[in-house]
């Protein structure tokens, strides 16, 4: 973990956090920056490489990265107001409309001039570590939602705001570790307890001058709010969009919650002719593996030779506000996992290409002792140049005392691998099932696939 007293000495790289004059629900600590697809133009953005120095004491032991460092400190004002509040104070009284600008905030990242700031987010190939930005952008919606729930009532006691699912991220170009990079974002849409948070990663580069084409990748974050007194939810302050564009990311998010919705009623259906064919299809060849291993198919390995796994216990520098452990660092820790999965399965570093929608199921607590299991589940073979290998990452929260352990996460990654590697007759294998159940959840993943 990143140690920023390595660089508090450098009082150089303190940035001023600015807001804009023209929103009255734009605090005076967060900024209003605009994104490549809207026009909000003349805010300063949160500079990803000023560290946090006064307000430290407020959170001890708290998770601490270049963006969350800078989030607490863009968010000061607010946690010194929250600490003087009890545990006994009062929910908002009365709940304010608010405009999407109102929570609107970027970060930006300096990495063509901060050395020590690109040196925390370059992998071993001179890229950027996916794992990291996918933490960020967490940490980012949870600021938003934080500014969009705030009230400016002294005495009201903060919400609990918590990562419920993201959509579908699909990386859309590659990310350099030596271009300055912005993410930014808003509130898109609110119900009565639950809000979606838009995020997009921007990356300019000297090839393009459209603006479109920056874009990187868009996320979409579903956070829910609990009163943190009582655990039940709350309701939330309300939007009202204003541009067109901001019209249309509603409509946008509102089909998508209905669409969340509609699949969480949907019962498990029952596998038809036509999967339980393809079924047996997976299983004929597994059955080869398992009972005339000296004739399968080289070209192809089973689903259980491609695992890897690893533990750990959460600790509480790990913590968000609320004492739980951060969506953003399951979601990092996951995604590691799955990179070092792809990569001893296809022999080369793999290239990330999408993380499919994650729900997050249960909460996950400082002391839980926390295992990830990960396998390559399927290959796509179809286009030589660009085969594709998605990997499972299942989260298990496990309690020794209690003798218990239950799923927390699933979480489906896609990487393919370079089109260089893959010369001198060098090959992706084919993965097969050698279990019913596995071959189910092959099934599953693929006709989830194409309902995106």
């Amino acid at each position: 973990m990143f140690q920023f007293d390595k660089i508090s000495n450098n009082s150089t790289q303190r940035r001023s956090i600015s807001s804009a004059q023209s929103n009255p629900f734009v605090s005076d600590v967060v900024p209003v920056v605009s994104t490549v697809t809207s026009p909000f133009e003349g805010s300063t953005p949160i500079d990803a490489g000023s560290s946090i120095r006064k307000p430290i004491s407020l959170w001890p032991g708290m998770y601490h990265s270049p963006v969350t460092n800078a989030l607490w400190e863009a968010r000061s004002i607010f946690f010194e107001k929250m600490s003087n509040v009890s545990e006994n104070g009062s929910i908002q009284s009365e709940l304010v409309t608010k405009a999407p600008s109102g929570s609107r905030t970027s970060i930006l990242y300096k990495f063509s001039s901060d050395y020590i700031l690109r040196e925390q987010y370059r992998n071993p190939w001179n890229e950027v570590r996916m794992g990291k930005l996918l933490e960020d952008l967490d940490a980012l919606a949870g600021t938003i939602s934080f500014k969009h729930c705030s009230s400016e009532e002294s005495s009201t006691r903060p919400l609990m705001l918590v990562t419920a699912s993201v959509d579908k991220m699909v990386l859309r170009k590659p990310i350099k570790v030596d271009t300055d990079l912005t993410i930014a974002g808003a509130v898109t849409w609110v119900g009565r307890s639950s809000m979606e948070i838009q995020l997009e990663v921007t990356q300019s580069s000297e090839e393009t001058s459209d603006p479109s084409d920056a874009v990187a990748l868009t996320a979409n974050f579903t956070f829910v709010a609990r009163d943190s007194k009582t655990g039940k939810s709350a309701v939330i302050n309300q939007i009202s969009p204003e541009t067109e564009k901001e019209k249309v990311l509603w409509n946008e998010a509102e089909e998508r919650n209905k669409l969340r919705k509609k699949k969480k009623g949907e019962q498990k259906k029952e596998i038809n002719d036509e999967d339980m064919n393809r079924l047996n299809e997976m299983l004929s060849e597994g059955r080869i593996f398992c009972d005339m291993p000296a004739l399968a198919d080289r070209d192809s390995i089973l689903i259980k030779d491609t695992c890897l796994q690893n533990s750990l216990m959460c600790q509480p520098q790990q913590r968000n506000i609320h004492g739980r452990i951060f969506g953003g660092f399951l979601m990092r820790r996951a995604l590691e996992l799955a990179f070092a999965t792809a990569y001893s399965f296809a022999g080369s570093a793999p290239c990330f290409q999408e993380v499919d929608h994650v729900d997050f199921l249960k909460p996950v607590d400082v002391g839980n002792f926390l295992r990830f299991n990960s396998c390559v589940l399927y290959t796509e073979l179809e286009n030589p140049e660009k085969p594709l290998i998605n990997v499972e990452v299942v989260a298990h929260v496990t309690r020794p005392e209690l003798r218990s352990s239950e799923v927390s996460n699933k979480f489906y990654f896609t990487f393919t691998v370079n089109s260089d590697a893959l010369k001198n007759g060098h090959k992706i294998r084919n993965v097969v099932p050698a279990t019913e159940e596995e071959a189910r959840r092959v099934i599953e993943r693929m006709e989830a696939e194409r309902c995106y």
